[in-house]
């Protein structure tokens, strides 16, 4: 009996290491739902004139992907490629000017701009290359106090701006459509819920950012010597070709855009159905992966 189990026990782990042969960190998926590779993704994206790339911003495995697709563009694209970012507010933009210029020093640069939490491990990675590489990184982001100001009156409340403010904002009014599914969402979601955050004006607060993003990227992007636009985002500021997607074809209809959204998932060996048809290429992750914050 013992002699048996000697045997058994090393078979046992051969079919369980058969079974657990690969652990990918991430696949990825066309809109349809099949698998595919990153070679189709960067192809699609080379063709694009605006891709938006729709992060986890605490998932470290979109922010090394975010940064081998920047260096594969670059190397096709060259100076055609703009980088632009959700992570810098617009009025930080002389500062990253200055910075990639060279004409301040690291340490005062980091001291001044408004960065997040994770900038070091997730976002410097990105502007440096931009710095070494001489390329524009362009912050698309409406400064924080302007969204509590829509978010604590409504769009309205932007009326009352000066008009050194409203520099930093899209032409008012914007656009908006309470049924869009992104807003109505949020809204579905609070619910309930006491509190300033269970009001109308919390998806207009959303919206303000979006139409600014989109405004910015359109503003910064050249379409006659055919640049291309690559922007890092928060995957709810553009899944299901909404939100930044939404405000930029309301401006200009012919952009050719694509998609990246990042989700994770238990298991990751197929889609799941209400993961599909919500971006061109979703990165699928397990979500046992590590977070950097």
């Amino acid at each position: 009996m013992k002699k048996l189990k000697f045997i058994m026990l090393p078979l046992l782990m051969l079919a369980l290491m058969a079974m657990k042969s690969d652990k990918p960190a991430y696949r990825i998926f066309d809109k349809t739902g099949q698998e595919t590779l990153y070679k189709n993704l960067l192809h699609d994206a080379m063709q694009a004139d605006v891709v938006l790339f729709g992060e986890l911003h605490n998932n470290p495995i979109c922010h090394w992907l975010q940064l081998e697709l920047t260096r594969d563009l670059y190397a096709a694209r060259g100076q055609s490629l703009v980088l632009g970012a959700e992570m810098f507010e617009n009025d930080n933009q002389l500062l990253i000017d200055e910075y990639l210029r060279g004409d301040i020093r690291q340490r005062n640069f980091e001291s001044e701009v408004r960065l997040w939490n994770n900038y070091q491990t997730d976002y410097k990675p990105l502007l440096e290359f931009a710095k070494d590489s001489g390329l524009r990184f362009i912050a698309t982001n409406i400064p924080r106090r302007y969204a509590s100001v829509v978010h604590q009156r409504g769009f309205e409340g932007l009326d009352s701006l000066s008009d050194e403010a409203k520099k930093f904002l899209p032409p008012l009014p914007i656009p908006y459509d309470p049924e869009h599914p992104a807003y109505k969402a949020m809204l579905d979601m609070m619910g309930d819920m006491p509190g300033d955050h269970s009001n109308d004006n919390l998806p207009k607060a959303q919206a303000i950012k979006d139409a600014t993003m989109g405004w910015y990227i359109l503003q910064n992007l050249d379409l006659e010597p055919n640049e291309l636009f690559l922007h890092f985002n928060g995957a709810y500021h553009c899944g299901n070709y909404g939100s930044i997607c939404w405000y930029i074809k309301n401006l200009n209809p012919e952009i050719k855009m694509i998609t990246i959204s990042s989700v994770e998932q238990d298991n990751i060996d197929k889609l799941d159905d209400e993961n599909k048809k919500t971006a061109d290429y979703t990165i699928l992750i397990p979500s046992t992966m590590t977070k950097t914050y």
